[in-house]
């Protein structure tokens, strides 16, 4: 009997390994180290063979009947590392929280860190990626390896670049900031010694505000960069590019607006709309208020309180106590960014009318093609065929750009494994509960405990 009668050789989907198995089991089989080495070699399998266990194979068949034995290893491709951009400066907010004293105040000296530059100064370095090193399969081909992504500056204002892009620099004195996309600037800072009142008006300005005192009802702040107030923001209406940061808290007086690129940070807000594209970072209470964050809204200090009204963050809502003994009417959304879900609605309209262009164009260019066909077509009909074409490429083009985005939507709709509620202390009846797709009504008092996605529901859980 030929060899192939007793012997099966397999390879992994990748190439890497080899692996001998016996078809049939005769107790009388016998094979000489030659003859596997042949029989090897006739599967093409040439590189990084385990000679020892093929001598062991020779030696005693019998030991290997019914089992898969790895007789080659090859050696797999490994990826480039891709690129990156190193900073100088700390810049993620994230990282920064505020510091808590014991009798409860908050130091935000700490957090309050200005990054000053020097025109000229640099900033940030592009690294470079790192090429991928080729693998080798068990049949001797080289197996390709992906070579790292290159990174790319993300430049604001007032920052510039040397000719290889290898480093990003000041173009002038100022603050350095990270705005929204993460694009890199540096602004200088406006400062008022005192109230945003009617003696200073609404500001708008391209970089850092500095107020040193309140924002007074009815008054409007609007940076490029970031905005702090050492007082309190009373019913106005604050825009920043960057960060906002209140050492006192927010009386919305369900007056004004506070919207930041990045995050918010300040002691409580009262019956204020608050948005954040990262964070909102709050250290005693929320009452009454309709906050929105890209990324979470923790309120953790001594209180850390929230009760009434709507908090909706992309990814977490962390609190030490959610609603109140009263039941009041608490709502607690996490895992997907509110304005996605309206952007899906205005999409799928959008679909349905570039659908319905399309069709028209085609019948409408049927018609015509019949019209060309029996030599019928008029100046004006072959200007209205070249321009109907055009339009109909270009609905295409926007169907397809229009079809992408709606995936991309679905899926970070799906993507709620991340998203959760954590109560540190205590969550009262009365409290709603939305992740994703699926929504919890809190009916009693539980304590320390989470709330995520598990098996298509909200699940509760004990806080670790």
């Amino acid at each position: 009997m030929p060899l192939s009668y007793y012997l099966d050789i397999s390879l992994s989907d990748d190439k890497t390994s080899a692996y001998l198995r016996f078809t049939n089991c005769e107790p009388s089989f016998k094979v000489t180290k030659e003859q596997l080495d042949e029989f090897i070699e006739s599967h093409h399998i040439v590189y990084g063979l385990d000679e020892g266990v093929l001598y062991s194979i020779a030696a005693e068949p019998k030991a290997y009947f019914g089992s898969s034995t790895l007789i080659a290893s090859g050696r797999p491709p490994q990826d480039g590392k891709d690129g990156y951009i190193r900073y100088l400066f700390n810049l993620d907010d994230r990282a920064r929280r505020p510091v808590e004293l014991d009798d409860g105040t908050v130091n935000y000296k700490e957090i309050t860190a200005i990054h000053n530059v020097r025109k000229g100064q640099l900033i940030a370095e592009r690294i470079p990626p790192t090429p991928g090193i080729p693998g080798q399969a068990v049949t001797g081909e080289e197996l390709p390896a992906r070579d790292g992504k290159e990174a790319r500056f993300k430049l604001g204002k007032n920052v510039v670049t040397d000719p290889q892009q290898t480093g990003l620099y000041a173009a002038i004195d100022g603050m350095m900031t990270k705005t929204d996309r993460d694009k890199i600037n540096v602004f200088p800072v406006f400062e008022v010694n005192g109230d945003v009142d009617y003696n200073i008006g609404n500001i708008n300005f391209v970089g850092n505000v500095v107020v040193r005192g309140s924002v007074l009802t009815g008054f409007r702040i609007k940076a490029e960069g970031d905005i702090r107030v050492t007082g309190s923001v009373d019913g106005a209406d604050l825009e920043a590019g960057g960060s906002i940061e209140i050492s006192a808290g927010i009386l919305g007086g369900n007056k004004g607006m506070i919207r930041a690129g990045q995050s918010v940070k300040c002691s409580f807000i009262q019956d204020a709309v608050v948005e954040a594209g990262a964070d909102v970072l709050v250290t005693q209470s929320i009452m009454h208020s309709h906050i929105r964050a890209g990324h979470s809204v923790v309120c953790q200090g001594t209180k850390g309180l929230i009760v009434g009204g709507t908090i909706q963050a992309g990814e977490r809502v962390v609190a030490r106590t959610i609603g109140n003994s009263m039941s009041t009417m608490t709502s607690i959304e996490v895992g997907v960014l509110p304005e996605l879900r309206n952007e899906l609605q205005q999409l799928r309209q959008q679909l349905k009318g570039l659908n319905e262009t399309k069709d028209k164009a085609e019948k409408a260019l049927q018609l015509l093609d019949q019209m060309a066909a029996a030599g019928q077509l008029t100046p004006e009909k072959v200007a209205m065929r070249i321009k109907l074409n055009h339009s109909k490429r270009q609905t295409a083009e926007e169907l397809l750009a229009v079809k992408e985005r709606i995936l991309e939507i679905e899926k970070s709709l799906e993507d709620s494994e991340k998203a959760k509620v954590e109560v540190v202390a205590t969550i009262y009846g009365g409290t709603k509960i939305v992740i994703g797709r699926y929504t919890k009504f809190v009916k009693d008092t539980a304590t320390r405990v989470k709330y995520q996605l598990m098996d298509g529901d909200v699940a509760v859980l004990p806080l670790g």
